[in-house]
């Protein structure tokens, strides 16, 4: 993908350019506003005015379903900011792995900035794509509900920072306070709801592209198989000897001989530094780091690696065969993995991005209570929180877990595609929250004040309320900042 990387960044340029172009051309129709130049047109004037006025019997059963979107949006917006500050708080770890700060705008290149190997590229042409569509449907949504609720709309058009677009729909302020609050909340959700139904859209046009343009071609792991290990039942560290083992005579022991990760297991450039600890009848294998960490908690055992073959083979990759038999996903791995017994030797080929690798394994032995089977030693955990976790699933529904997948054809065009279809859609449900927020200039702080007044009565018990939840959410995003500065600094 450098090429791509090559060619979105010779669009930037020309992109870049041709607005500058633009803005000097038409210099004497711009205003600027705060760091921002725009543009008035009357451009889609005439598709708003025909869908807003011809449709009115359409548009008013629809403003029910827009603005209880509106409120759902606005109670999801509210939990997920909650869940996150937890997650800041608790999750410290995660953070300085994540590394980017939780106010940060999405600008092109961002996973990249940031090293974020859990998101796809995010290229200028990505951003500049999605934002066209987020802007313009969010924005001409706002002016059709202005139509139907009889508004003057005086303008729409573009707002130009830099290379940066966005879209806009002026309606007349003065004929808009004074419609009903039912009427100004349809406006103020339309646009949230356009995001929301395109979100939708984009997502279920992802799964469909990727079925048609997708194959599982392999089985994914992301860890060694490990269990407890007894700590008065460890007889040996790192070759040492240890009689009446406790967490405190490991410890000594350890400092003692200056104990490291000595064992080196794995094969094709998949080097593990490890130390053995041995019990009566078992090996397992830990870092000395990892050890230390677990026994300073004085518990009465430890999580280690098992003596299966695919730690000791370093074994890395997807899994895709078994000597002849295919493998296409984790759980197919699972029904192959019952034609071997124990003992017997298999050839397992892997791919590690574009290499394959072939790896020769005595598959060891697992039992319970009823009966054996033949393992490699391989698992999945989660490596998220439950939140994420979640969303993930949410969003990954149409694929199989734990299974990788291969284009059908042109790997550089499918995986643009997809990847430009998931942007749309991320940005477009990521628009559709944030723009709820009850507070500030969102369009969900407007719609909370006026619901505050029709609640209340009052016009300033209703603006009290606005300015509470302003400075309550204000305050929530100074503690998720103030969170990932310790995170990060400290």
């Amino acid at each position: 993908m450098n090429n791509l990387f090559f060619y979105d960044l010779i669009f930037l340029v020309l992109f870049s350019l041709a607005v500058t172009i633009f803005l000097y051309i038409k210099r004497k129709n711009l205003k600027r506003e705060g760091l921002m130049y725009l543009y008035r047109t009357k451009f889609g004037m005439e598709f708003i005015d025909y869908i807003g006025g011809k449709h009115k019997k359409k548009l008013k059963a629809l403003s029910y379903v827009v603005i209880a979107s509106g409120y759902l949006l606005m109670i999801t917006m509210v939990y997920l900011l909650g869940q996150l500050l937890y997650f800041y708080i608790k999750s410290p770890d995660i953070i300085r792995a994540i590394k980017v700060p939780p106010l940060m705008p999405l600008i092109p290149y961002l996973p990249s900035l940031f090293k974020i190997d859990f998101l796809p590229p995010f290229y200028f042409t990505y951003w500049i794509i999605s934002i066209a569509i987020v802007a313009i449907f969010h924005e001409f949504s706002h002016g059709i509900f202005m139509k139907f609720n009889n508004i003057k709309i005086k303008s729409t058009g573009f707002g130009f920072l830099g290379p940066f677009l966005a879209a806009f729909v002026e309606q007349d302020e003065k004929q808009m306070v004074k419609k009903s609050k039912f009427a100004q909340i349809t406006v103020l959700s339309a646009g949230t709801f356009a995001n929301l139904v395109l979100s939708i859209l984009f997502f279920l046009l992802l799964a469909v592209f990727f079925v048609l343009a997708y194959a599982p071609s392999g089985a994914m792991f992301n860890t060694y198989t490990f269990g407890p290990v007894v700590i008065s039942g460890i007889t040996m560290v790192d070759g040492v000897s240890i009689n009446n083992a406790s967490s405190g005579t490991i410890l000594t022991l350890i400092n003692q001989n200056n104990l490291t990760n000595n064992l080196i297991l794995g094969t094709q450039n998949n080097t593990l530094e490890l130390t053995k600890i041995t019990t009566k009848d078992k090996i397992y294998f830990i870092t000395i780091d990892n050890l230390k960490e677990q026994l300073k908690l004085n518990n009465s055992f430890i999580i280690a690696y098992n003596d299966f073959p695919a730690i000791n083979a370093g074994l890395r990759g997807s899994i895709i065969k078994i000597n002849e038999d295919k493998v296409s996903s984790y759980i197919e791995l699972g029904r192959v993995m019952k034609n071997y017994n124990p003992g017997e030797t298999v050839k397992i080929k892997t791919r590690d991005g574009n290499e394959i690798l072939e790896y020769n394994l005595v598959l060891a032995e697992e039992s319970n209570k009823t009966s054996s089977r033949a393992v490699l030693g391989i698992g999945i955990i989660e490596q998220s929180t439950r939140l994420i976790s979640k969303i993930s699933d949410f969003f990954n529904f149409f694929k199989q877990p734990a299974t990788d997948y291969q284009p059908r054809f042109n790997s550089d065009l499918v995986i643009f595609i997809y990847n430009l279809i998931w942007w749309i859609a991320i940005i477009n449900i990521s628009v559709a929250l944030a723009n709820m927020l009850p507070m500030g200039i969102f369009d969900g702080g407007r719609m909370f004040m006026l619901t505050m007044v029709a609640i209340t009565g009052s016009k300033r018990a209703g603006e009290a309320a606005f300015r509470i939840a302003t400075w309550i959410i204000s305050t929530i995003f100074i503690l998720l900042m103030l969170s990932w500065a310790v995170a990060i600094f400290f």
